[in-house]
């Protein structure tokens, strides 16, 4: 094993009925979880969506409205898998545009309290875009050197992921096998995202910009001030929770900056300035 883990690294793919965040569903998820001794245990469920899945999907990933009539919905599962990801950073192929915000919107819409935000999150497509720019059917034939059987089966994709991740780790000497590492350098783009549908973000001030359309580079305190109406519209827009969510804390925080109200990370940032000045 390539990687060091301080913390369990679970490798998971989702399929749903479609790949609209707000509007689809999971139909199944696996995950591949890789413990920090090297043992790997694994999850898979089939949910039922409660949504009929549209027949193109179906040809893709091979489950039908008949195979999953019978599964649990989402929230059923939920105990279960939070109880399975509780100690465990994340990894996945897409995972950061697809497979996270998903999750994300999936345990928000089930009344979910599991703080995604503080896990480590890998993005192994982005590493591979960033080094050789395929598919994951051929990074796992360029990098593992076998054909992937049963594409676009989770557990099967998920399994494939995790064997690619450890081949990068070992092929490319500029790649650090410490989970932080690999997080921030599979992020797209230049700026950390906020959220994980990327409508978010932090620019070189660590300020919350918008990362979309005409507000793109803005902070969201300079467009509550010159257009305070944008706010009200992703609140009421066909957005994702997760990223409403981020919006709403942003805009908290900005009103309690005004009010004179300490956040927590100021309160932190305080302290941590007193104890090195009196290092």
């Amino acid at each position: 094993m390539n990687i060091s883990l301080k913390n369990s690294l679970a490798i998971f793919d989702i399929e749903a009925t479609g790949l609209n965040i707000t509007s689809d569903r999971i139909v199944e998820i696996a995950i591949v979880k890789i413990n920090p001794d090297g043992s790997q245990t694994e999850f898979l469920k089939r949910v039922n969506p409660e949504i009929p899945i549209p027949k193109e999907v179906s040809e893709i990933h091979g489950i039908y409205d008949e195979d999953i009539k019978n599964e649990p919905n989402f929230k059923a599962i939920l105990p279960e898998l939070e109880e399975f990801l509780s100690d465990s950073d994340f990894a996945g192929f897409n995972s950061n545009k697809f497979d996270l915000p998903m999750l994300a919107e999936e345990m928000l819409r089930a009344g979910s309290n599991f703080d995604l935000s503080s896990k480590k999150h890998i993005d192994v497509q982005n590493i591979f875009h960033k080094m050789e720019q395929r598919t994951l059917i051929a990074a796992y034939k360029f990098y593992c050197g076998k054909n992937l059987e049963n594409a676009h089966s989770a557990l099967a994709d998920a399994t494939a992921t995790w064997e690619v991740l450890d081949a990068q780790i070992n092929k490319y000497s500029e790649l650090s096998n410490d989970v932080a590492f690999l997080a921030d350098f599979s992020q797209y783009g230049d700026m950390q995202r906020v959220d994980f549908a990327g409508r978010l973000a932090l620019n070189s001030k660590n300020q919350v910009v918008y990362n979309f359309g005409k507000q793109k580079g803005k902070t969201v305190e300079e467009v509550s001030i010159s257009e305070p109406g944008y706010y009200g519209w992703m609140m009421d827009a066909d957005f994702p929770l997760y990223t409403k969510s981020c919006l709403k804390k942003e805009m908290e925080r900005i009103k309690d900056a005004k009010n004179g109200v300490s956040s927590e990370q100021d309160i932190q940032e305080k302290l941590n300035a007193l104890k090195n000045k009196f290092k």
